[in-house]
């Protein structure tokens, strides 16, 4: 598949199957966001991507209002939560770059993500290109989507 097919191929909505980070010495596979996490990327036509994940179990804050949660809710809604947003670019007939104009990690702003692309069929898988520190080790990110029809279908 050539970068141009692959990019072509990207357009549209995935919903996520799982996300698995395993140990670089090959032991431990993590989950960050449990066993069924909740998750949709969206390729557009233009050029863009917006990525979200979640826990599917993130509690409930006490109040209805964002900005009247208590710290330790704010906390946790964002510890368990992943978004960002921004152009993308396809350089090679593996590699997917997401250059990062929004994200709730404001580190992550400006900067790049790099994943390698898998594309079987309605599968796609994006792995971090490069190891990363999750929970306290350094592991290897496989994210797993399925592409998803279109709404109101």
């Amino acid at each position: 598949m050539t970068p141009d097919e692959l990019r072509a191929a990207l357009v549209g909505a995935w919903r996520l199957v799982s996300y698995e980070a395993r140990s670089v010495d090959g032991g431990e596979v993590v989950r960050p966001f449990g066993d069924r996490p909740l998750g949709l990327i969206i390729y557009s036509a233009d050029g863009y991507m917006s990525a979200q994940i979640t826990r599917p179990d993130r509690p409930l804050f006490e109040t209805d209002r964002l900005e009247s949660g208590r710290p330790e809710e704010l906390t946790e809604a964002a510890r368990n939560y992943l978004a960002y947003a921004g152009p993308f670019r396809v350089p090679d007939d593996t590699t997917v770059i997401h250059d990062v104009a929004l994200s709730l990690f404001p580190n992550w702003m400006g900067g790049a993500q790099l994943r390698v692309a898998r594309l079987d069929g309605e599968v796609l898988q994006l792995a971090l290109a490069t190891p990363t520190r999750i929970w306290g080790e350094m592991r290897t990110g496989v994210l797993t989507w399925e592409r998803v029809g279109r709404a109101g279908d």
